[in-house]
């Protein structure tokens, strides 16, 4: 859904994260959200960018957000800690839930680190508000650097455990202790940097199948983004079912890129195949997937494609549904 979103409050929450409340523009409800929900806003350099709702899943008055500055990124974190101002008025879309609770499990075990507390906040709300049996380990460098440090406390009471590290992983989370046994029905949810999200999926590898989530802001492998080019990249056609329109994807570009300077209306945020917001169905053609959304499952059936980086393999050319 497009939504136009007026910045009511901004406040810091750590030095490097500050936090963000918007409310519908024209002063009327916003769209109900589930946790684990996020929004994508339109920044004013010209990108779309995701950032996960923290506050109560039944709150409609307002959407409140935290937000790590990036200094290596590609720049929408600095302009919205930069440059927004409180009565700025923004596009958006959403909410969308890509990393929803499982209300049916028997328990909850979350995994933060960092920024990736703030669709844990969420969730926290919605658990307590059912009674659920939960528990977040939270991991930051330093208490004063804790996001959300007073609400956490509020929302998860006993049921919480931090952990400070120093910048030190090592001295962090014991994810191999936390995760060696998998209580009955219990599902755990994990959000966080690349190295924390890995590792816990590592740890938790011999959990039941379906009983692992998690959600990426940035590329899991290092922080880097997934290989848009490499070494060896060939030239290949798409066509476009709705149309026929034929266009070549030269071994330099992405077919996001192509399609987008031809006009062709597309959705995406990321644009370095970790938010899934440009999945397309794939028709035919069988693709080179680069992506860290799709599940491995997923690439197997070759039912669909990240375009803001997959591409076609040798010789293939691929038929998409758009």
């Amino acid at each position: 859904m497009d939504l136009l979103l007026k910045v009511t409050d901004i406040r810091d929450l750590t030095s490097e994260i500050k936090q963000f409340t918007f409310v519908d523009e024209g002063g009327g409800d916003l769209p109900a959200f589930e946790a684990g929900a996020h929004i994508d806003v339109h920044t004013g350099n010209d990108l779309w960018r995701s950032y996960s709702l923290a506050n109560s899943p039944g709150e409609t008055a307002q959407y409140i957000t935290g937000i790590l500055r990036e200094e290596g990124g590609s720049g929408g974190s600095r302009w919205m800690h930069d440059e927004l101002s409180v009565g700025d008025i923004m596009e958006a879309r959403g909410p969308l839930n890509d990393f929803p609770l499982v209300e049916s499990a028997e328990s909850h075990l979350l995994i933060a680190g960092g920024i990736g507390i703030t669709p844990m906040l969420a969730m926290g709300y919605r658990l307590k508000s059912i009674g659920a049996d939960f528990h977040l380990h939270y991991c930051t460098k330093t208490p004063e650097g804790t996001a959300f440090m007073d609400d956490v406390k509020e929302v998860f009471g006993g049921n919480l455990t931090f952990h400070h590290d120093g910048g030190n992983p090592a001295d962090g989370i014991r994810l191999d202790d936390v995760l060696k046994d998998q209580p009955e029905g219990a599902h755990v949810y994990i959000c966080g940097p690349g190295g924390l999200l890995n590792a816990a999926r590592e740890s938790a590898s011999h959990w039941s199948d379906g009983s692992v989530h998690f959600e990426l802001f940035s590329s899991a492998a290092s922080g880097a983004a997934a290989p848009v080019h490499e070494e060896g990249d060939q030239p290949f056609e798409v066509e476009l079912k709705s149309s026929g329109q034929v266009f070549t994807i030269p071994a330099d570009r992405t077919i996001l890129e192509v399609l987008r300077d031809e006009g062709i209306d597309t959705v995406y945020v990321c644009e370095e195949g970790w938010c899934g917001t440009c999945e397309t169905g794939l028709i035919s053609g069988k693709v080179d997937h680069r992506d860290e959304c799709l599940t491995d499952d997923e690439k197997a059936t070759n039912t669909k494609m990240q375009i803001c980086v997959s591409r076609a393999l040798p010789g293939e050319r691929l038929v998409l549904d758009l």
